[in-house]
């Protein structure tokens, strides 16, 4: 049975914790964000060939996801000391892959692509034994609805800001310097110290109140990857109801929302119609402010009603913009302001802000309905079930961004045809046809997509009130009490 010590979760512990997300966040959407461009741009690898690059790098990791998920669900791994091991690997990993060494290969797209493809699959592979224990652990010291939630809602408002120092400063150090080539490696040795000092700290609050689970006298111990176990670990997960409707939410909703945001640059500079320097400033701006708002909102969204409905009204309003946004068009002015510069990475905003308040918690209450279902002798799965909606997580983003390539190249966009690599990322194309593929990128597409997200998370069945009746047959079942199903159809 696992043991609750939530009475040592001080304010001051979740603080700590909170900021771990820091390590992760601001190295993903500098990713996400900037690095098809990074290939594109400076190392002039077609479209489609960068959108590979990221696809195999994040989706073969992606697979790794239910591996490390099971290995750390082991008796006896410490989830603390793992997550602090794959800290520094991570940032050095990371600091490499936005080296110019690519530009020693030439014209080679085939080396670029081997090399940047490799270091992308370590820095993926370090990002999850970073991120699965960091966020399992929650749903090991505390099973209270509310304070999950208000764990991850701490967590959220430090993401915001991570979210603008890493869609930000590639921007600002390279108007600083004047060339990108050069702000790409100094801005990722920056932010990986940043990570690298955050994902410690992570580690040291967690000390005395996480524990690991040690295996008992009768316990078998287990060896090897356990491939054949952890296939029949996520078969079970997936058997449970609520799993396959809350994976499909988040694949799409990810998917939707990685190719509009890794398309930022693109939808400033040729759909908008702007400096770079001036549109990108204000748009990160805008995104950060909204999250930083929003967040706070979503928390007691969550507290009043639960967690499916918040998502559904942000997250609809963020598509339903989108659409309008489309009919309206990017180029729209007021006063001669370009309302889209603010309008756009609001909509963003408000979609990640719900999304990212909740994700985690909802795979949480999943970990109590699997142990309800299939746990003997209060067997908890909390770094599988944690890490198979990552696992769907980084397949969606990397099928958005796979997506926005061969998009762009199907509507003719080339940018080896530019004059040069920084003269490219600011040079707008002047072909309305491409123009226009950009804008759908941004826009339609996504848009769509995030719908198709809507409607799984319509269907997920786990609200409040579902989790309440949950919980209470659990404990039930725990203690050897007479326990039933009666309240948990929707469930089952």
């Amino acid at each position: 049975m696992m043991e609750t010590t939530k009475s040592k979760l001080t304010r001051k512990k979740k603080l700590g914790y909170a900021f771990g997300i820091a390590c992760e966040s601001i190295l993903y959407n500098m990713y996400y964000t900037y690095f098809l461009t990074f290939l594109v741009q400076i190392l002039n690898v077609k479209p489609y060939l960068a959108g590979i690059v990221i696809f195999i790098s994040i989706g073969w990791d992606a697979v790794t996801d239910s591996v490390i998920g099971y290995l750390s669900d082991r008796p006896g791994v410490d989830k603390r000391k793992l997550l602090m091991k794959s800290v520094l690997p991570l940032c050095i990993c990371f600091v490499l892959a936005w080296s110019p060494i690519g530009n020693l290969f030439g014209d080679s797209q085939a080396l670029k692509i081997i090399f940047y493809t490799a270091v992308s699959v370590l820095i993926w592979l370090f990002y999850t034994t970073y991120t699965i224990p960091y966020y399992a652990v929650i749903a090991e010291i505390t099973e209270d609805y509310d304070e999950r939630t208000q764990i991850r809602g701490m967590s959220s408002l430090i993401n915001a800001f991570c979210i603008g120092l890493g869609n930000a400063l590639p921007a600002l150090v390279g108007m600083a310097v004047g060339a990108f080539t050069i702000a790409y490696i100094h801005v990722a040795g920056g932010l990986a110290i940043i990570a690298a000092l955050t994902g410690f700290i992570c580690a040291a609050s967690l000390r005395g109140v996480y524990q690991a689970r040690m295996p008992k006298p009768d316990e078998p111990k287990q060896r090897g990857l356990g491939v054949a176990a952890t296939a029949k670990t996520f078969g079970e997960i997936l058997r449970l109801k609520p799993v396959k409707f809350f994976l499909l939410f988040v694949f799409f909703f990810l998917a939707g929302n990685s190719m509009l945001q890794s398309n930022l640059t693109y939808m400033v500079v040729h759909c908008i119609g702007v400096d770079y320097n001036e549109g990108i400033a204000v748009v990160i701006g805008v995104l950060v402010i909204t999250m930083a708002v929003s967040v706070p909102v979503v928390t007691k969204v969550c507290e009043k009603t639960d967690r499916r409905t918040a998502c559904l009204i942000f997250i609809s309003v963020s598509a339903v913009g989108m659409l309008a946004v489309k009919l309206v068009g990017l180029e729209a002015t007021v006063g001669g302001f370009h309302l889209m510069l603010a309008l756009m990475p609001f909509l963003l905003g408000l979609g990640l802000s719900a999304f990212w308040t909740v994700f985690y918690s909802m795979a949480y209450d999943i970990v109590e309905l699997d142990e309800f279902v299939n746990g003997k002798n209060g067997e908890r799965r909390e770094s599988a079930i944690t890490g198979f909606p990552q696992f769907v997580q980084k397949f969606g983003s990397a099928t958005g961004i796979l997506l926005q390539g061969v998009i762009l190249s199907a509507y003719g966009y080339n940018a080896t045809a530019e004059s040069g690599a920084d003269a490219a990322t600011f040079k707008r194309v002047e072909d309305a046809f491409v123009r226009n593929g950009m804008e759908n990128v941004s826009t339609l597409i996504p848009a769509a997509i995030i719908t198709v997200a809507l409607v799984f998370l319509i269907l997920y069945p786990m609200t409040r009130k579902t989790y309440n009746a949950l919980t209470t047959q659990l404990k039930n079942k725990r203690e050897g009490k007479e326990y039933g199903t009666d309240e948990l159809e929707k469930l089952l």
